[in-house]
């Protein structure tokens, strides 16, 4: 019996990756030793005090996406890292930080609650680190994480090494969605997603130099904005090139036909001088590369994973900065 895996049947059915990021206000980033269950929370390091933060969470239904992180380092060190990434409001190009270094993961809990009521919670650090870069290697969940994850990850790490990135930081994850375009990665500050990642294309995403048609085949998208959105963004992206990496985003839905066929979306940015762009764009199912396929290794049974295409782009809006 052939064993199925989720990654080479999406690879095969060459399905587009963009417009699969999820959309998350906050990520909460908890240092936790592999190895995890397929749950990541039900893992043995972690404690019950989190574990039934978590739960509340969930239950209040907060657009919180909770996560363990682990390095090579993780096994020994003594204190815990804790890093908390905050969507901000308007024009933005990601997410803001705070980084705590725990002196153990039990102190996890009190300290994401302090944060989550708005006080400021102790252990609070100044990083020289200004990136963390996510793998997924929750092979316990999704086997094609193990298969494809891990071998990345100690790729990944070796790349940053050789090219002296001493700002950017590598953690392996657990689940954050998309197993089928392993190896995949969250980049954060940004806050982007990128999957069916390889040796070519990641120093691209490390610099922001090189083909930016790449992004046809590794972009799954940016967390700020609405699924389909994320399409739009990646348009503008392959029309302008990595000076978009520069930009201050904002985006939103305006209209959407009854049978979701149909989109009319809308995107604003501004650039470092000060001039404001709005574009706005319809964006229609794209029957091509709408396919119906297993979304994961162990998925009982197929879903229709819905694309769109952008079908008209124009400029609506453009107001140049203007200093007194």
């Amino acid at each position: 019996m052939n064993k199925f895996f989720c990654a080479d049947n999406s690879r095969q059915l060459q399905e587009d990756i963009i417009g699969t990021a999820t959309n998350y206000q906050t990520y909460i980033l908890v240092e936790c030793p592999t190895p995890w269950t397929y749950e990541a929370l039900n893992s043995k390091w972690v404690p019950d005090n989190l574990r039934s933060l978590v739960e509340e969470v969930k239950r209040a239904k907060m657009p919180i996406c909770f996560l363990l992180i682990a390095n090579d380092q993780s096994h020994r060190v003594k204190e815990t890292t804790l890093l908390i990434y905050q969507q901000q409001k308007g024009l933005i190009k990601g997410y803001s930080k705070q980084e705590f270094k725990l002196p153990n993961i039990e102190k996890a809990a009190g300290v994401i609650s302090k944060y989550l009521a708005g006080f400021n919670p102790d252990y609070q650090i100044e990083s020289h680190i200004n990136r963390d870069i996510l793998i997924c290697t929750h092979g316990s969940h999704d086997q094609c994480c193990a298969r494809y994850g891990n071998p990345f990850y100690f790729y990944a790490q070796n790349t940053i090494s050789d090219l002296q990135l001493n700002q950017v930081r590598i953690w392996k994850s657990s689940h954050f969605g998309g197993h089928r375009f392993a190896p995949t990665a969250i980049d954060f500050p940004q806050g982007r997603y990128y999957g069916i990642l390889d040796q070519n294309t990641f120093p691209s995403i490390l610099n922001h130099s090189g083909d930016i048609e790449c992004f046809n085949k590794i972009y799954r998208g940016w967390g700020i904005l609405p699924n389909p959105l994320q399409i739009l963004e990646k348009e503008l992206i392959l029309r302008l090139g990595w000076d978009w990496f520069n930009y201050k985003v904002t985006g939103k839905i305006l209209e959407k036909s009854l049978d979701n066929q149909t989109i009319l979306g809308e995107l604003s940015f501004e650039q470092p001088s000060g001039t404001l762009y709005t574009y706005q764009a319809k964006l229609v199912k794209d029957n091509l590369k709408t396919q119906t396929l297993k979304v994961s290794c162990h998925a009982a049974q197929e879903v229709v994973c819905m694309k769109y295409a952008v079908s008209n782009l124009w400029l609506v809006a453009k107001k140049v900065a203007t200093y007194s």
